[in-house]
């Protein structure tokens, strides 16, 4: 089971987090909060997987109260009406391992929890693109693509290949189906990778790919 803590200020949300999150298998909602100052207490107390966080909260807002809880085991996925609001990039960079939006299905957030759980980030595909090119400043038409035949920071050919798929929101699985490899293989090109680049975590990863114009679409 999957140990969940839900936290927003408006009760209505609450109330359906609580309805929806009960519907999910594998998914057990461990209590609710009303603001981040609770929730990083309860989450604290109560030790869950994951805290489905809302960002605007009295008190302690989300942002900052995914950075508290940033060294603590517990993962934050933040909660935002719009996929592009900024408030979403500070949240990652507070921390956060990925952000659903109010209205995502009960298939989507278990999936979400899924991904981060495992250890990966999950970042909503329609909103990523939005979300990565603010973090890195690069225009959306108008990646900065390294010249032909070269690769940046030494990373290698495979390297590049591994984190054009991270940056297409393929989990290890799905990349490790797409080159053929064993997943255990994908997370070793991975904790290669992410040091040569600087990056802390895949959505540093997915913002650096961006940057250079290490994508599949380049």
């Amino acid at each position: 089971m999957i140990r969940v803590l839900a936290a927003d200020d408006q009760r209505i949300v609450r109330e359906g987090l609580t309805m929806l999150l009960g519907l999910v298998p594998g998914v057990e909602l461990v209590g609710t909060a009303s603001d981040g100052e609770q929730a990083v207490a309860m989450a604290m107390d109560l030790r869950p997987d994951v805290v489905l966080m809302d960002l605007r909260m009295p008190r302690v807002d989300g942002i900052e109260a995914t950075r508290r809880l940033r060294d603590t085991g517990v993962k934050v996925v933040v909660l935002t009406t719009y996929s592009d609001d900024r408030s979403v990039i500070d949240a990652l960079r507070a921390g956060a391992v990925g952000y659903l939006t109010k209205d995502a299905e009960a298939e989507e957030i278990r999936q979400a929890l899924e991904r981060v759980v495992r250890g990966e980030v999950s970042l909503d595909p329609t909103a990523q693109r939005h979300l990565v090119n603010t973090v890195a400043a690069v225009p959306p038409a108008a990646p900065a693509a390294p010249a032909a035949g070269t690769v940046p920071d030494g990373l290698t050919a495979r390297e590049v290949e591994v984190l054009a798929l991270i940056a297409d929101g393929l989990s290890n699985a799905e990349i490790a189906g797409r080159l053929v490899v064993s997943e255990a293989t994908v997370k070793s090109h991975i904790n290669h990778l992410l040091p040569k680049i600087g990056a802390r975590d895949r959505a540093q990863a997915v913002a650096y790919a961006y940057r250079h114009g290490l994508t599949s679409t380049r």
